[in-house]
């Protein structure tokens, strides 16, 4: 028998909009468009390559509540896809409502019965069949805390001790399912959605929902599996790389970038050829929006415009439709000096632009001829503001936040 073709996806987050416009022809943000673009490169590959399966390991938009044109645009690739390869929609942390009784973004395909849609909305497994044969499939949704301790004699215990009952429930869930799948001359795969320990975190800390329990690795890296499907973290990685006799444990990563801390990862899929007892697998980089940051120190230049252009020019070909940002170090008689129309037009070709000024001076300059001790603490935070080259509404806004905190700690 031939081995199945798996095409496995995850954390898509469609409506991230940060360093985005608005497109005028769609109405909707080029950030979103970016986002759809890459689900689009997962569907196109998995129909050119034949895939026989495909997971979709959770988190498919940034918020609870999607926008309607955000579900039509993910439903209408879902469906290309479906009409042709079995598909699991596995429930992330981003698809779930804050209470039980809501539904999540992904309940309308259960509902409807949508034909070769499996979601994923609680732990269980079933034998699919597809082109070339069976393969069992067995999947764990994000443990939500609200949704798995229900029962009664959960109530009154510490935050801790339901971290550890659900850390428990949640290994317990996966046993059974790999003692279920123990039994199975098929193929056998299991796709989850939550944190395993010792995996290397991106940046979706910066984006994540609720708290986070993490499984033992030795739960998922079971010999029963022939791949382990996962999804919440974006960092794609491999957990039992190096390791004989384990099934391959792997995050495909997220499918677009979600801000600079993902700058070097690459970002994209993975494309495995799964028969029992052996698999093959590969990473497909796709072509995700880059992100690219230039430093420039211009403190000992008279001045500053020419250097910056000059590091720009270094890089027009790498930052042409890129994601960009310019640190600029320097003193704070120099920002005064510097021609910020010039730097955005030397980098018009980038699809979006920050210029960041680090300020650098001696804090008797910042100060002025006040010394530290004369200054209350709000007058203190004003000139740390004004010399980071803060914004004069948000320095507002934070001395006012900085007022409210220091009036309640004084109230106590």
């Amino acid at each position: 028998m031939p081995p199945i073709r798996l095409v496995h996806f995850a954390d898509l987050h469609v409506g991230m909009e940060n360093y985005g416009r608005l497109d005028p022809a769609t109405g909707t943000s080029s950030r979103t468009r970016d986002f759809l673009d890459r689900l689009d490169e997962v569907v196109d590959y998995a129909l050119d390559h034949k895939a026989d399966l495909a997971i979709f390991a959770g988190d498919a938009f940034k918020t609870r509540d999607p926008e309607p044109t955000q579900q039509r645009e993910f439903a209408r690739r879902i469906k290309k896809l479906a009409d042709k390869i079995p598909t699991l929609l596995l429930v992330g942390n981003h698809d779930l409502p804050g209470t039980v009784s809501k539904a999540t973004s992904l309940d309308i395909y259960h509902v409807l019965d949508i034909p070769n849609v499996i979601v994923g909305y609680k732990p269980d497994s079933q034998l699919v069949q597809t082109a070339h044969g069976p393969v069992y499939l067995a999947w764990m949704p994000y443990p939500a805390r609200n949704r798995l301790l229900l029962d009664e004699e959960y109530k009154g215990k510490s935050l801790p001790e339901l971290e550890q009952i659900l850390r428990d429930k949640v290994a317990q869930y996966i046993r059974e399912l790999s003692e279920q799948a123990a039994k199975q001359d098929a193929p056998r795969i299991f796709a989850g959605h939550f944190t395993v320990s010792g995996a290397a975190f991106g940046s979706e800390r910066t984006v994540m929902l609720g708290s986070d329990v993490a499984v033992m690795k030795s739960v998922v890296a079971e010999t029963a599996w022939d791949y382990v499907a996962l999804g919440h973290i974006h960092k794609h990685q491999n957990l039992t790389a190096g390791e004989t006799g384990l099934p391959p444990v792997v995050y495909a990563g997220s499918l677009e970038r979600i801000d600079f801390g993902e700058e070097s990862e690459p970002k994209g899929f993975c494309f495995a050829e799964i028969s029992r007892g052996k698999t093959e697998w590969k990473f497909v980089p796709d072509r995700a929006r880059p992100f690219h940051t230039i430093r420039v120190d211009v403190k000992t230049e008279d001045q500053p415009t020419p250097a910056v252009l000059d590091a720009i020019a270094l890089r027009k070909a790498e930052i042409r439709d890129a994601v960009v940002r310019i640190i600029i170090s320097m003193s704070g008689e120099q920002s005064a000096l510097l021609d910020e129309r010039a730097v955005q037009k030397a980098a018009e070709s980038a699809s979006h632009l920050d210029v960041q000024l680090e300020i650098r001076q001696e804090v008797r300059t910042r100060l002025g001829t006040d010394s530290a001790e004369s200054l209350t603490p709000l007058e203190l935070l004003d000139r740390y503001f004004r010399a980071k080259a803060v914004e004069e509404n948000r320095i507002a806004e934070l001395l006012q936040a900085a007022e409210e905190i220091i009036q309640e700690d004084d109230g106590q």
